[in-house]
């Protein structure tokens, strides 16, 4: 029998009154108030659970509708002592709804609740708990909080939880309590339960924000717990560790400036420059400067946090992402810009907090997004708000190389219905024209064509920016206001009129012939102006009169004549003003002598910045960020700390169980090695990365330190990452022991490199050689084998991992300025004999890792020149034989070692794989449009190196790649060279992709100077004059120079401007002029440069290209190379 048809019977039978607990709005209206709900309340009164249970269920769904459910609170209560276990829920659960609203019969209600706190069902002591809580009375305080304690004791972790939940309600209620909820904080911090987690950090975060000394010793706990946490709860974790990594770690990104300077100056400077503004930069930053080594438990941090980025919770990932911009180092925030992407595909709830923060994100990060560019563009369903934020998002990413393709989408943007979208567009384009200079003219353009537009915000939107755009540089643009001078007529909206009047009257001395004309036809039509309009015109009289008095007296006299009299006292009164100001009387005050001064005053260009420059103070994804206010309960992000503190805080619970492992054993693993002997071989090479670790700059690869968190991960307890620390701390007391015996190393080290050199005299044989080789071969692999032990020795200590890690990366860094002096000094040396090249082979089989010591300028490496590069004076011999000028012939013809070798991986990265590469400047035999890049593989270690191969390029778009053939076997101590094809679609975007071998992959990037995506064009000095005639205006690139003091004559000029570029010599009949040709090698455009020189050191450099971007580029680089 059902419980509806049960009560129907116990009525005795049924009733025509109508239910209300099924519907209680049904029929509601048509009843008497004191009847409501009765039937609910004769269930609740009923002596059958089944009863109860249906009404219970009756009135939770009523509450879930919205419905006020509050008049039956005393039927309810009643009910808290069922003995039925669902009743109690759902009673529990009314309860904790109304109990705040009905305090007085709650109260009478305490000893049940008490009661249900001893209760064995852990749901029901959960309850009684939250119920308890809810009753917002300060009489039950002390209940309150003697029932907290025991429940941050109960076996159950969803009571330790709901004891959580309520230390905040206890703390908003009686303040006073603080410390005794810290306690018992601090003791459900210590929970080891992921269920517990979430809940008592938000109860720390409400409580006692600013106790980070109760973090300290949960900090690894909750960084391994993290990932099983549930999502709310992640949340709020994440947001916490975030500050707490901002009080406790040194900045990642503290030398970011220094490194950004040094690395612009090595793109565009000279070989020589580049070497003497290194050596300026370093030795200034030297004092300022300390070296960086991320803490382990930063990483830590890092790590366990990265898998969230593939939540399903919005909220976590956008928590995760705010922690990496805030706390990561430069080269690993961009692993956030996927998962972000991602989110942009939810709501459009979703979609506006991201944007939100993606604006803010890619003022400082540019680079992060833009592969990412086309999930930005609008679709024509986002709504407004969506649309104005992937706009600005769009013009945060506006750059040389994407402009166009920006604009092209703003074009369409410009139609569509939506107006305040329209208006954003326009003021995007406005953005775009500051940022970038060399689409200032196109922007331009392009606005004043909108000027003729139908619609009113269109129009207007377009004058303010062209208005804006123009206070720029007035003087290059009085074309345009010559145009929009010509527009006055045909335009009709009061606010472009007016704006056009204005910029006319500010810039009159520019149009000194056209802007009394304006004045005529103004004054013409001046009594059916709008009053905004009529105002302009009666300062753009005045700016006249005192510019131009002999044109314009009358016109102004009778402008001011006319406004006398109009209806707007505003007008009326303005115009009395300025007669007093501008026309000389006899009562004119002393004002009018400074009349110019207040009408002609300079104005201050506006500054047209993004509004999300500055809400990077307010931490991301927060809620003040979101309002660019401070909302209340908002907590500051710290700032980084000057010096770390001390990280031993975080190892309290950790050495307590080291303690009782070590009682367990009682040898410890170091004193098994009883010889003296091999523990001094244990040391040797401990000296090689403690030394390097204080070298480590602050942006590490991002592919090495995801591998030594992948090694670390193995450990993945918070135990094993404090005994990594604790063994950093015992290297630290044994450093000068290492010290010594590292200096005693490096003697041995110089004696054995005398003893190798004095045992080859010159008259060797052939045969002898083989011999020694085959010996010294031998004996490197002995060396490697007595290496590879005492370094498996020492990995099974993390700390020893990822100082092994940071000091191969530091000393790739630092030995590549070693590699760049050897290849300046290539060139200039001549070919090696036979013998010294077996020497120097001997000796790079000999080393071993200990032995590959960049940091003494002693090395004593041979260095590998380039082999097959003579073909690449083929091309440049063909140059010569078209030219009827035989100076040309030896400026054209690039000697063999004049190609710059750039590194693509470092021998110590690479594990004993050398690999460089450089631009040909050959035609790439598979695809005429692509680049031809050679590469040479050098095998620096004792064993082959199989199957050399390219894999998962990573390609902006467009950009294509062919690959070279797969290298089967590289012999131990080879060279092979080898050639790819890369289209880089006429820009200088970097080509990123994977040198894979048998057993490693390493991520290389090949990124082309702007000279080298061009090939040499045949011209006569007719056709060069005839393109160049096709090339002007804004493809026209022109500078004045200063030549340097070694350009002395042409043939140093056409040397230095056929090493920066790709480009032909074009005969000339002029003496002061050298002309040059080429084309892209992508699309094929023209490219084409004069130098011309003046008398004493002046010259012209003039770049005539269709794409501008690679014009401006190339300027510059010509510009350093003869200004040296």
């Amino acid at each position: 029998m059902s419980a509806s048809s049960a009560f129907s019977d116990e009525k005795g039978g049924s009733s025509s009154e109508p239910e209300y607990g099924h519907d209680p709005a049904s029929g509601g209206i048509f009843s008497s108030d004191y009847k409501r709900h009765d039937d609910l309340k004769e269930m609740l009164d009923s002596n059958k659970d089944s009863l109860k249970l249906e009404a219970m269920k009756r009135i939770v769904a009523m509450i879930a509708r919205g419905k006020n459910a509050s008049d039956l609170f005393p039927a309810v209560v009643k009910n808290v002592a069922c003995k039925n276990i669902e009743v109690k829920k759902l009673v529990y659960v009314y309860l904790v709804r109304y109990a705040e609203e009905q305090q007085d019969l709650a109260l009478l209600s305490i000893s049940t609740f008490q009661r249900g706190l001893k209760d064995p069902n852990q749901l029901i002591r959960a309850s009684a708990l939250r119920v308890l809580s809810s009753i917002r009375v300060t009489i039950i305080v002390p209940i309150m909080m003697l029932a907290i304690k025991e429940a941050a004791s109960d076996m159950s972790p969803y009571v330790r939880k709901t004891a959580a939940h309520a230390i905040p309600k206890l703390h908003s209620l009686d303040p006073e309590q603080k410390d005794q909820l810290i306690e018992v904080i601090e003791k459900l911090l210590a929970d080891k339960t992921t269920l517990v987690a979430g809940s008592v950090v938000m109860a720390f975060e409400e409580v006692c924000p600013d106790r980070i000394d109760l973090i300290h010793k949960n900090y690894r706990k909750l960084c391994n717990l993290l990932i099983d946490v549930e999502e709310w709860g992640q949340v709020v974790i994440i947001n916490m560790l975030t500050r707490y990594a901002r009080t406790q770690f040194l900045n990642p990104n503290v030398n970011e400036s220094l490194l950004e300077e040094s690395g612009e100056r090595a793109f565009y400077a000279s070989d020589d420059d580049e070497e003497d503004e290194d050596k300026k930069a370093e030795a200034a930053a030297l004092p300022k400067r300390k070296p960086y080594v991320m803490d382990p438990d930063h990483r830590l941090l890092l790590r366990n946090t990265k898998p969230l980025l593939q939540s399903r919770n919005a909220a976590v990932v956008m928590a995760v992402a705010q922690l990496y911009f805030h706390l990561a180092p430069k080269a690993e925030v961009g692993v956030i810009a996927k998962a972000l992407v991602r989110l942009m595909r939810s709501h459009s709830e979703v979609q506006y907090v991201v944007l939100q923060n993606v604006a803010t994100m890619s003022i400082k990060r540019r680079g992060m997004f833009e592969p990412y560019l086309k999930s930005f563009y609008i679709r024509s369903t986002d709504p407004t708000q969506i649309k104005i934020l992937k706009l600005e998002v769009l013009t945060n990413l506006a750059n040389e190389t994407n402009i166009s393709t920006i604009l092209r989408e703003f074009q369409t943007y410009i139609k569509s219905m939506d107006k305040d979208f329209v208006a954003a567009s326009i003021q995007a384009i406005g953005r775009c024209a500051t940022n970038i200079g060399e689409v200032r003219d196109t922007c331009l353009n392009g606005l004043v064509q909108l000027l003729s537009n139908r619609d009113e915000l269109v129009v207007a939107e377009s004058v303010v920016v062209i208005k804006k755009l123009l206070q720029m540089q007035p003087e290059q643009h009085s074309d345009i206001i010559k145009h929009m001078a010509k527009l006055i007529d045909s335009i009709q909206v009061p606010m472009a009129r007016a704006s056009i009047l204005w910029l006319i009257g500010e810039y009159c001395e520019h149009v000194p012939k056209i802007s009394p004309d304006v004045l005529r036809k103004m004054a013409k039509t001046f009594t059916n102006e709008e009053d905004i309009v009529k105002l302009q015109i009666i300062n753009l009289a005045a700016k006249l009169y005192l510019t131009n008095s002999k044109q314009t007296k009358l016109l102004t006299q009778y402008v001011l004549n006319l406004a006398k009299y109009d209806q707007n006292y505003d007008i009326r009164d303005r115009a009395r003003f300025i007669r007093q100001l501008i026309v000389p009387t006899d009562k004119s005050g002393a004002l009018s002598k400074y009349a110019k001064k207040l009408f002609l005053a300079l104005k201050p260009a506006p500054v047209l910045e993004s509004p999300f420059k500055d809400r990077d103070h307010f931490q991301l994804g927060s809620l003040s960020h979101l309002l660019n206010a401070k909302a209340g309960g908002y907590q500051e992000l710290p700032d980084w700390p000057e010096s770390a503190p001390d990280p031993s805080v975080r190892n309290v619970e950790v050495i307590r169980l080291l303690e009782r492992v070590t009682t367990l054993t009682s040898i410890p693993d170091w004193s098994k090695c009883t010889s003296r002997k091999d523990r001094k071989e244990k040391k040797v090479e401990k000296p090689f990365y403690p030394d390097s670790d204080g070298e480590s700059g602050p942006t590490e690869s991002a592919d090495s330190e995801s591998d030594s968190g992948s090694r670390s991960e193995s450990a993945t307890a918070s135990d094993v990452s404090a005994s990594g620390s604790e063994s950093e701390e015992s290297g630290e007391e044994t450093e000068s022991e290492e010290e010594e015996e590292d200096e005693e190393e490096e003697k041995k080290k110089k004696k054995r490199l005398d003893k190798i050199k004095a045992k080859k005299p010159v008259e060797e044989s052939a045969e002898s050689e083989q011999s020694s080789g085959a010996e010294d071969r031998k004996r490197g692999r002995k060396a490697v084998k007595n290496q590879k032990s005492a370094s498996e020795s020492e990995s099974e200590s993390e700390s020893s991992e990822s100082e092994e890690e940071e000091s191969e990366e530091e000393s790739g860094e630092e030995s590549e300025s070693d590699t760049d002096i050897r290849k300046k000094k290539t060139p200039l040396s001549k070919q090696p004999p036979k013998q010294s090249k077996k020497e120097s082979k001997k000796e790079t089989q000999e080393m071993s890792l200990l032995d590959l010591d960049d940091f003494e300028p002693t090395t004593a490496t041979a260095p590998v020149t380039p082999v097959n590069f003579m073909s690449s004076s083929l091309v440049s011999d063909l140059e010569g034989l078209s030219l009827t000028d035989s100076i040309l012939a030896p400026t054209t013809i690039a000697p063999s070692g004049s190609l710059k070798m750039y590194e693509l991986l470092h021998r110590i990265k690479g594990e004993g794989l050398a690999v460089e590469y450089c631009f040909s400047r050959q035609p790439f035999s598979s695809d005429p449009n692509m680049v031809a890049v050679q590469i040479q593989f050098t095998n620096n270690t004792n064993s082959e190196t199989k199957n050399l191969h390219i894999e998962e390029p990573k390609l902006q778009s467009g950009m294509r790649i062919r690959e070279f053939s797969e290298i089967e076997v590289l012999a131990a101590g080879d060279s092979v060279n080898v050639v790819m094809g890369i289209d880089f679609c006429d820009s200088t975007q970097a080509a990123n992709f994977q040198l894979c071998t048998h057993t490693r992959k390493f991520f290389v990037t090949i990124q082309p100077p702007v000279g080298e995506l061009m090939t040499p064009a045949f011209l006569t000095e007719n056709d060069f004059k005839k393109e160049q005639g096709k090339l002007m205006g804004m493809n026209e690139i022109s500078e004045k120079l200063s030549l340097g003091q070694k350009c002395v004559n042409e043939h140093i000029i056409v040397e230095r401007v056929t090493a920066t570029a790709n480009l032909s010599r074009v005969p000339c009949g002029s003496d002061k002029e050298c002309r040059f040709a080429g084309k892209t090698v992508s699309s094929g455009c023209l490219v084409l440069v004069t130098v011309a020189t003046k008398e004493g050191i002046g010259a012209q450099l003039t770049v005539n290209c269709e794409k501008m971007v690679i014009g401006t580029m190339l300027v510059k680089d010509i510009l350093q190379a003869l200004s040296l």
